[in-house]
């Protein structure tokens, strides 16, 4: 017998008892947990957690956001940057940087060989220092925060939710989500720390709030 032939027995024997005609939405399912450990400011909280992840934060105005963004940009020696469509244009610095649109899609080399990818953030989690991408506008398709050597995100404060089930009551399950916490990282059995390996090496996060 193999493995899934093992996995698909056990779930059947597990569900001898159920009802042919009872339906998952029948069973209610008790949704009285704690929603967030969040303490005191949000925004706070998000960068002092994704700066835990190595990775680097900058709080500016949204009225200064190209300037940010250029000097971020200027900071990482970036010449080649991706940005996905929807971004908004009047965030983009205009200098004489190499903007790479993905439309028609670029290449797995076009993309490799580009310094950085720019883009938004679906929204980020404080408790755990996390961006979440869902290939909304800014955002791009997956491979676009994969490949690049750098990822540049911009998160608006208003984006920036306590915890994890908060995030999750309002991300769309059926979009394609990434859980961004940090640049790409693994370790060895050593506790050897390797970054890169399954994504961008340097993370930046820009963090845009409105003055009242």
């Amino acid at each position: 017998m193999s493995s899934r032939e093992t996995v698909l027995g056990r779930i059947r024997a597990a569900l001898a008892d159920v009802p042919a005609t009872e339906n998952p939405e029948d069973v209610p399912v008790p949704r009285d947990h704690r929603r967030s450990h969040a303490d005191g400011d949000l925004v706070d909280l998000f960068a002092e957690r994704v700066a835990d992840y190595r990775a680097t934060v900058l709080r500016a105005d949204v009225s200064q956001a190209a300037e940010a963004i250029r000097r971020t940009l200027a900071d990482r020696g970036v010449t080649r940057a991706v940005v996905p469509d929807g971004f908004p244009s009047e965030w983009l610095p205009a200098d004489t940087r190499t903007w790479l649109r993905d439309t028609p899609p670029l290449s797995i080399t076009d993309l490799d060989a580009a310094d950085t990818v720019v883009t938004t953030a679906a929204l980020g989690i404080a408790v755990t220092g996390t961006i979440v991408l869902d290939a909304g506008p800014g955002q791009g398709r997956r491979a676009l925060t994969l490949l690049p050597d750098h990822h540049l995100c911009v998160v608006r404060a208003e984006q920036i939710v306590g915890d994890v089930p908060e995030a999750v009551a309002l991300l769309d399950p059926t979009r394609p989500l990434t859980f961004v916490s940090g640049p790409s990282a693994t370790s060895d059995i050593e506790l050897d720390r390797v970054e890169g390996v399954h994504g961008p090496r340097v993370l930046d996060v820009v963090i845009l709030t409105e003055t009242a």
